[in-house]
């Protein structure tokens, strides 16, 4: 039970408390759902595996030579228009919004010297190459607004400069729904120098 809780705790948003309420209620209330749960990772892991062309998820095909995933290989998407994201949920979230008809290129991490995770630790290797390759008129920069994010935007911009492609950051600020008085001095910054006209 001990190493069961532990390994749970390792997951994202997982304490020790709700690790060890998960593990006593899957090994004493619902033991065929765990085996179930256990059955279920070990397909998807065994299956799962990154697009070559864009690094989101694809499932694995033996018959090719090359795996892509369903967007990289929809037609009626725009390949010029290319997303930069930090991870596969990222690209998740953008689908669910459904605007946004282009094609992806998941980093796969943010650049953090802090951390020791520099350029060379993210998928930027292959982004350059697909610049290279030609074919892209637009590169949005969708990364989180961390500092983290910026730093990354910024040396992504930098490197799609020196192509001739144009690229552009996803507006940020207020949120829906946000009051003024709790929002952060960046926050409102970026809200005034990114406000839309009305009229």
């Amino acid at each position: 039970m001990e190493k069961l809780i532990h390994e749970l705790s390792k997951l994202p948003s997982i304490g020790q408390k709700s690790a060890t309420r998960l593990a006593y209620f899957l090994v004493t209330s619902r033991p065929q759902l765990a085996q179930q749960i256990a059955k279920s990772l070990e397909e998807t892991i065994s299956q799962i595996v990154q697009c070559d062309t864009c690094f989101f998820l694809s499932q694995s095909n033996p018959v090719e030579s090359k795996t892509q995933c369903s967007i990289c290989t929809d037609s009626k998407r725009d390949t010029a228009t290319v997303c930069v994201v930090e991870k596969p949920m990222d690209v998740i979230a953008v689908e669910r919004v459904a605007e946004f008809r282009g094609v992806y290129h998941v980093l796969h991490g943010l650049w953090s010297p802090l951390r020791g995770q520099g350029p060379d630790k993210l998928r930027i290797k292959e982004f350059e190459a697909r610049l290279k390759n030609g074919g892209i008129s637009e590169v949005i920069l969708a990364t989180g607004s961390t500092l983290e994010g910026d730093a990354t935007a910024m040396y992504l911009s930098n490197l799609v400069s020196q192509y001739g492609i144009k690229s552009s950051r996803l507006a940020q600020g207020i949120p829906k729904g946000g009051e003024l008085e709790y929002a952060d001095e960046i926050t409102l910054s970026r809200a005034f120098s990114g406000r839309n006209t009305i009229s």
